[in-house]
């Protein structure tokens, strides 16, 4: 069998239309900005670019996450026992598109990570 259900978690948009809102504006986001290097599955590529299906990284690190989304990241991180050292630019994005891309990862390939995430969490996270 080699299809892949990419769609949201269908609790979540039985349980709040905003979060299905948002996670289909950052499914543009993503298929626009984030797809090249992560790749349309969210496993991203081996040693080089992290994944972000099931991504431990991600699930336990919300904030570092919208951190590196807004202004990007370089350094090394540990995601899934595998070490990735490699830089993600700012990719210029407003805090509604950072907080609609992390919904639309937050709930995508079998992640459940959390409740939904504003632009006001993400200026919040940013100011800090």
């Amino acid at each position: 069998n080699n299809h892949v259900d990419y769609s949201i978690n269908k609790e979540n948009t039985a349980l709040d239309p905003q979060l299905k809102d948002s996670y289909e504006r950052g499914k543009l986001v993503y298929n626009d900005l984030c797809i090249t290097c992560h790749m349309s599955n969210g496993e991203g590529a081996p040693k080089v670019f992290p994944p972000l299906a099931k991504s431990d990284y991600i699930k336990e690190n919300q904030e570092a996450s919208i951190k590196g989304i807004k202004k990007g990241m370089s350094g090394e991180i540990i995601v899934n026992d595998i070490a990735y050292n490699s830089v993600m630019a700012p990719l210029g994005l407003s805090d509604e598109e950072v907080a609609d891309v992390m919904n639309y990862i937050n709930n995508s390939w079998g992640n459940n990570y959390g409740k939904i995430v504003t632009k006001e969490d993400v200026t919040k996270v940013i100011k800090n």
